[in-house]
């Protein structure tokens, strides 16, 4: 088995940037994307006959696509493969915001549909319990979109000062620095042979085969040891705080306030939940770049929008011209310019209640994940129809809490090129 493997990490090295190893393990090139596909073939006759498609025949072909989309890779490891869920933002976005600033009918159409669609797929994925790449391209995209637009057609305007772009500027680049960042390690807790460094403790698993029972051993910094038994469910007589800090999918004792990611399999301490828009979770170590992601965000989307608006409906205040600009619409540099200005405020308002929610739930010391488990226990104490939930056993007052929050540590891992990704 070493023998095979060690053959096939010395041939990958070999291949040249255009070929790649396919999900058969056959090692193929770029240029035969289109051929060898006798399940796209048959669905293409069976609808030029107007039969049905098997739906396992569906999934295979959108297997085989996913599988050929790839892109030339210099660095020897051959052709890279690409989410299929990043392309479509790219595409069809262009064309929604072109085709919105065409009629001021059609931009209340647009700007309807568009959310009602990415909401709907939000559910479909979330419902699946999958990963996807297509919130973080939507958002990046947008970001670098927006900002091209801004290039093209409202600084030749002449209306934005070159201090005013960099600052603009400046804002897009350090809230791409704090994705980056926020992207990195969110304090996943990882087994390794059988066993999890917490804090001071180090817990060894050993499982019985005897009884179905895991032998949990504590070791701590003083040298002291303690021996529990959990059944396979992760029940143990007469220690609450024991079976409530254990994992049955990782099999590892975590420490208070962790949970585990179905999306990332993984338990990640002080977990807050998994943010679809970053594609990965937010926890102990990746929190307060996450909140200063949005605040970048806000703030740079917010400066955005009023420097647009007061160049296509001079004399008037930014909240009138975002209802009000009389003329907009007979020239499409100036029509496209508002329709990403209410595009970015749809995104934008979206964000703020992010923000917000998270601002609420830091200033009470409570965890996303322990709110929603809050409101459907029904236990804590609930305000304002639980927007704001506070458990007395975290709550420390509002300056404490943020001064706990604020002095978290942050990710040990080094930032790589992937990472944004």
């Amino acid at each position: 088995m070493k023998k095979k493997r060690s053959q096939r990490s010395d041939e990958d090295t070999t291949l040249c940037c255009c070929e790649y190893f396919n999900r058969n393990g056959e090692r193929t090139h770029i240029l035969a994307s289109c051929c060898d596909c006798e399940d796209l073939d048959d669905a293409c006759d069976r609808c030029l006959k107007g039969q049905s498609i098997n739906p396992q025949s569906l999934e295979r072909i959108a297997d085989t696509i996913s599988d050929r989309l790839r892109v030339p890779w210099l660095l020897g490891s051959g052709a890279k493969k690409i989410d299929i869920t990043v392309l479509p933002p790219l595409i069809l976005l262009p064309i929604f915001l072109h085709i919105a600033a065409l009629h001021h009918i059609l931009a209340l159409i647009v700007l309807t549909i568009v959310p009602i669609l990415v909401l709907w797929y939000y559910y479909i994925t979330h419902h699946k319990k999958g990963q996807t790449l297509f919130f973080l391209s939507l958002g990046l995209f947008s970001l670098g979109y927006m900002y091209y637009l801004f290039l093209c057609e409202v600084f030749p305007k002449g209306d934005v000062s070159l201090v005013q772009l960099m600052v603009l500027t400046s804002g897009m680049v350090l809230t791409l620095v704090s994705l980056r960042q926020a992207k990195m390690d969110p304090g996943y807790l990882r087994a390794d042979n059988g066993s999890t460094p917490i804090k001071d403790i180090h817990t060894h698993v050993t499982p019985d085969c005897s009884n179905g029972m895991h032998k949990i051993q504590q070791v701590g910094r003083n040298g002291s040891t303690k021996v529990h038994h959990l059944g396979h469910n992760g029940m143990q007589a007469g220690n609450g705080s024991l079976e409530k800090n254990w994992c049955n999918i990782c099999k590892i004792s975590r420490p208070p306030r962790s949970g585990h990611c179905r999306l990332c399999a993984a338990c990640v301490q002080k977990l807050d939940h998994h943010c679809v828009w970053i594609n990965s979770c937010v926890g102990e170590t990746n929190h307060r770049a996450f909140i200063l992601t949005l605040a970048l965000f806000l703030l740079t989307s917010l400066y955005g929008i009023s420097l647009t608006l007061n160049s296509i409906c001079k004399g008037r205040s930014v909240f009138m011209a975002l209802f009000y600009c009389p003329g907009v619409y007979n020239d499409h540099s100036s029509a496209l310019s508002f329709t990403c200005v209410w595009y970015c405020m749809i995104i934008t308002a979206g964000m703020g209640h992010l923000f917000i929610i998270q601002f609420i739930n830091i200033s009470c010391n409570v965890t996303e994940r322990e709110a929603r488990l809050t409101l459907r226990n029904k236990t804590g104490h609930r305000y304002l129809w639980g927007l704001i939930i506070i458990i007395e056993e975290y709550n420390q007052g509002f300056i404490n809490n943020w001064m706990a929050f604020l002095k978290r540590r942050s990710s040990p891992s080094k930032p790589c090129i992937e990472d944004i990704v």
